[in-house]
């Protein structure tokens, strides 16, 4: 690679003018998730229009599952890279090597767990959300095919993690471009060409985030030695097992904590049929899109915050913070002065549909996201920087009130609204999740630390 475009992408978190620091470690993260929620959408336009508003409603009725599939595996990867970054910013090769040998460890114990348990749980769970009887065997095909080779999702978001965690952003977007491009190639082979239906877009979708976690893998073995454990370093250290397994599940499940409120919201909205189930998936796909600065913004900040505070910058840590929730705001302010006027046009382009009822709800549930978004964003990047601090069980409080605020929005509040309290639901339990957390980070003990000097800047670790 072009040693000047590397640099470009691969700043110093902990000695580079915080902004830019945080904006060019964070545009890889922005592209490697648009491109991720890309070929997500892809997935839902092409079946939209080449296999009609029945299979689109069969991905609507499983989405809140597979998210809680990914996110609990991007949650876990996520956690462990937090580790791992704070051994880099300290210097601390020895450790990164060891962090590294253990995740790896951990990592294929916990995907074992998650791909079994999935695969007898899954169909049971699509019942008791109440899945419309016409299309819960599509919808099963789907989401066990992707509940079973969870592997390759687990195996990226890991690799991914770790490069990210030395902050090298860029290598993964190189790779996830390449897979998503070629995601989309072959949900339009597989569904077009051979008439494998839904279930071509799964296996469409495992084979691209195996081609992913592939590229990762040469390219550390071929670039990044610092990553590379040798044998004496999967000898297990107790505590540091029990700081890698509480850190990656206390991502893992505040990620499962929200996908889990959404897997019981998407009971309700299962029970309005198959034209509010359109609309739903493609604002949902639209949204999903237009928060990924914010959500990557969040994830650089948990990579920015971890690493200085093993280099010991506090001082940095606090601008840090600051610097993202004002790109997150900004964002925020953009999107409100643009999607509102597109929203019916976004919903027709995505699904496919001018079924009214679907066009309707979808033009609402997004509009009236809108002036939230400043409120996600301050939730994103405390949520993230909480947990690049070490703290493992208070930013699961957000999570469980989340939780909590869906159980009751299904259970009290949607019957009585209907699609209004479906559309209600997330931005007002955002506002108390960001109030808990605001409170939380002011109050954090390392923030009454004095400030050290840190690694200094002409050894940045190699790697």
């Amino acid at each position: 690679m072009n040693q000047k475009l590397y640099k470009f992408f691969h700043p110093d978190l902990t000695h580079d003018n915080i902004f830019k620091a945080l904006i060019f470690f964070a545009l890889p993260l922005i592209f490697s998730q648009l491109f991720q929620q890309l070929y997500n959408t892809a997935d839902t336009v092409i079946i939209g229009h080449f296999l009609g508003e029945k299979s689109l409603a069969a991905i609507s009725s499983c989405v809140a599952i597979y998210e809680l599939l990914i996110g609990f595996g991007m949650g876990f990867g996520n956690g462990l890279g937090i580790v791992c970054a704070r051994a880099y910013g300290a210097c601390d090769v020895t450790k990164l090597k060891k962090i590294v040998a253990s995740s790896l460890l951990i990592t294929l114990g916990v995907t074992a767990v998650i791909s079994i348990s999935s695969h007898f749980f899954l169909k049971p769970l699509l019942v008791l959300l109440g899945t419309p009887q016409e299309i819960i065997e599509e919808a099963y095909s789907y989401i066990n095919l992707i509940a079973i080779f969870s592997g390759v999702i687990f195996a990226y978001n890991l690799l991914s993690g770790m490069l990210r965690a030395i902050g090298n952003s860029f290598m993964p977007l190189v790779f996830l471009i390449i897979s998503s491009l070629l995601n989309i190639s072959l949900d339009i082979l597989l569904i077009t060409k051979l008439g494998l239906g839904i279930r071509g877009t799964a296996i469409a979708t495992v084979l691209a985030q195996g081609i992913s976690a592939i590229l990762c893998l040469i390219y550390i073995l071929k670039n990044t030695t610092i990553l590379i454990p040798e044998k004496k370093h999967f000898l297990p250290e107790a505590p540091l097992y029990r700081n890698l397994i509480g850190q990656g599940l206390s991502m893992a499940l505040m990620s499962a904590l929200v996908s889990s409120g959404s897997v019981i919201l998407q009971s309700s909205i299962n029970g309005f049929g198959t034209a509010v189930l359109a609309g739903h998936i493609s604002a949902r796909k639209i949204f999903d899109l237009t928060i990924i600065p914010m959500i990557m913004l969040g994830s650089a900040s948990a990579t920015f915050v971890s690493q200085n505070l093993g280099a010991e910058r506090i001082d940095r840590i606090k601008k840090g913070i600051i610097a993202s929730d004002v790109l997150c705001i900004a964002w925020s302010v953009l999107c409100l002065l643009t999607i509102p006027f597109s929203a019916e046009f976004l919903i027709k382009a995505v699904s496919g549909s001018s079924t009214p009822a679907a066009l309707e709800y979808g033009s609402k549930y997004i509009t009236f996201m809108q002036p939230f978004y400043a409120v996600l964003g301050v939730l994103f990047v405390t949520r993230n920087s909480l947990q690049g601090l070490g703290s493992k069980i208070l930013p699961l409080i957000s999570s469980v009130i989340e939780l909590v605020g869906k159980i009751l929005f299904t259970l009290l509040i949607i019957p009585k609204t209907g699609t209004w309290g479906i559309i209600m639901c997330e931005p007002l339990i955002w506002v108390a999740m960001t109030i808990q957390l605001l409170w939380v980070i002011i109050r954090h003990p390392v923030f009454k630390k004095r400030q050290k000097k840190g690694c200094p800047k002409s050894t940045n670790c190699g790697g």
